[in-house]
């Protein structure tokens, strides 16, 4: 199985669905990610306010699996962005992943309230031009953050990650993205299990026409608008079929039908409430 890849604006490449570690248990994440990458995940998305970048890492080193086959993400999180505060975050970051460098390193929030998010941009620069991050970015950055640190630095991020489901799309930052070359990364593709998701109408009818599960369909939704995606288990079954998505296709009028779910339906933090 080859999972697509994308080509970000900074030239590199991402595989376009990959495996997230958030809230999974640090002792449980060794084991959780090793079998995520028996199933054929070689994109694994963490972050250190997760505190289990160490247990990644054990996974990734017992593995075997070289290291330029691995596509690894972690995050700057917000008490970090001051001063010169993140070069030390990304060396604390790579000594628990037992990693030289990461393909990808984000900005976890803008955290406005703290002034720094600018900042914490020009230090991620110069992470990345140090070769300790391939590629940088950002998550949960609204268009307001995006054109300040674009206007400091003259440096577009490779990607947005942020949360996006058929209820809610971001559809202003989804825009802003694609005009600016930026690649959108959507946490909660599944909407959490906050809604009854799997319960709508134009999902349940699309998992019946092509004998695929609820969740299947709505990543599938995801991959076809060319967002990276990368759903979260704990369950070894799960974690294969959340891969098992490249054998179908939503049609055009499937596709439409589940883009017309939105309503606005955020479920988790306002960017402008984490500081």
């Amino acid at each position: 199985m080859t999972i697509p890849a994308l080509t970000l604006n900074d030239g590199h490449t991402i595989p376009q669905l990959g495996f997230g570690v958030f809230k999974v248990d640090p002792a449980e994440t060794e084991r959780i990610v090793a079998e995520a990458l028996a199933a054929g995940y070689r994109h694994i998305d963490t972050a250190a306010i997760y505190g289990n970048e160490e247990g990644v890492g054990r996974a990734i080193a017992a593995s075997g699996i070289p290291r330029e086959e691995l596509f690894i993400t972690t995050k700057l999180w917000n008490d970090r962005q001051a001063g010169d505060a993140p070069h030390a975050a990304i060396d604390e970051s790579l000594g628990k992943l037992g990693l030289d460098r990461v393909d990808l390193y984000l900005v976890h929030w803008p955290a406005p309230r703290n002034g720094t998010y600018v900042n914490a941009w020009e230090r991620m620069v110069e992470i990345r031009d140090a070769g300790k991050a391939t590629s940088i970015g950002v998550s949960n950055h609204l268009p307001e953050h995006l054109e300040k640190i674009i206007a400091a630095t003259g440096v577009t991020p490779a990607v947005d990650q942020i949360e996006l489901h058929p209820a809610y799309q971001q559809r202003e930052v989804t825009r802003f993205a694609a005009d600016h070359g930026i690649l959108i990364e959507s946490w909660g593709p599944l909407g959490q299990g906050k809604y009854p998701l799997f319960d709508e109408a134009p999902v349940a009818a699309a998992a019946v026409a092509h004998g695929k599960t609820p969740a299947q369909v709505v990543l599938r939704w995801h991959l076809q608008q060319g967002v990276i995606v990368f759903p979260k288990s704990s369950t070894p079954e799960r974690i294969r079929e959340n891969l098992d998505v490249f054998d179908f296709a939503l049609t055009g009028d499937e596709q439409a039908a589940i883009t017309a779910l939105e309503r606005g339906g955020r479920v988790s933090a306002h960017p402008d409430e984490v500081n």
